[in-house]
């Protein structure tokens, strides 16, 4: 379970301050779908980022399975995001100059609790391209493959950990509509495969009508909470 507790999230910019969060006040239960949507610079990734460990609040609480992550030393953060964390972005993040298959497998170089035998290693890597039906494209780079494929070796790389939870930052924003709907469709399959909580940021309704719950965000403050499958009602 994911709990956020008055939290606040303040950036400085010379003399000015911006409140990115305002008092915000959440809870996300084990395997839910949930959607955050919300026009640009309404405070949408921050929120992801905070609950990913990769930024901490200016003011309050993140728990996450009973563990105040806040707390946790640096080593403590680095494993909480490469075991309980998946991270899915907008713009891949695969590095240029290594194949697919060695891109889905650099989060277990990091690992303290996966085999990291080159054999295990690839085998898993192999295995999670296949499921995300870019394994007869494992050992082209990512100049040589369309996008909707290096946001499926991205998914691929997110998940060889096992992570509880998968977080996606605007996963089809750089994706033709087609796409993007086959991407949403994969993540949706690997949410009930894997048991995983899956929170997506998205500014596209549609795509957020597919989640268990739809959290709109404006200004740093979450207006609605809407319970929907089929349709968004806010």
């Amino acid at each position: 379970m994911i709990e956020l507790k008055n939290i606040q999230k303040i950036y400085t910019t010379g003399d000015e301050q911006v409140a990115a969060l305002k008092n915000i006040n959440l809870t996300i239960k084990d395997g839910e779908f949930v959607a955050i949507i919300g026009p640009s610079g309404s405070g949408k990734s921050t929120l992801l980022h905070l609950i990913g460990g990769l930024d901490k609040p200016t003011e309050g609480e993140i728990n996450v399975n009973g563990k105040n992550i806040q707390k946790l030393k640096d080593k403590e953060l680095s494993n909480y995001r490469n075991k309980e964390i998946g991270f899915v972005f907008q713009d891949f993040h695969l590095q240029s100059h290594l194949t697919l298959l060695e891109n889905v497998e650099i989060p277990l170089m990091f690992s303290t609790t996966q085999k990291r035998n080159d054999a295990s290693m690839k085998k898993k890597a192999e295995e999670l391209l296949k499921l995300v039906d870019v394994s007869e494209r494992m050992k082209h780079r990512p100049s040589e493959i369309s996008g909707g494929q290096k946001q499926r070796t991205a998914i691929a790389r997110a998940i060889i950990n096992d992570p509880h939870i998968l977080l996606a930052d605007e996963p089809t924003g750089n994706l033709d509509s087609a796409t993007g709907k086959a991407i949403i469709d994969l993540l949706k399959k690997l949410h009930k495969k894997e048991n995983m909580t899956l929170i997506i940021v998205t500014h596209d309704n549609e795509i957020a009508k597919f989640a268990d719950r739809i959290i709109e965000i404006k200004d740093g403050l979450i207006v609605t909470k809407t319970k929907s499958t089929k349709k968004i009602t806010t």
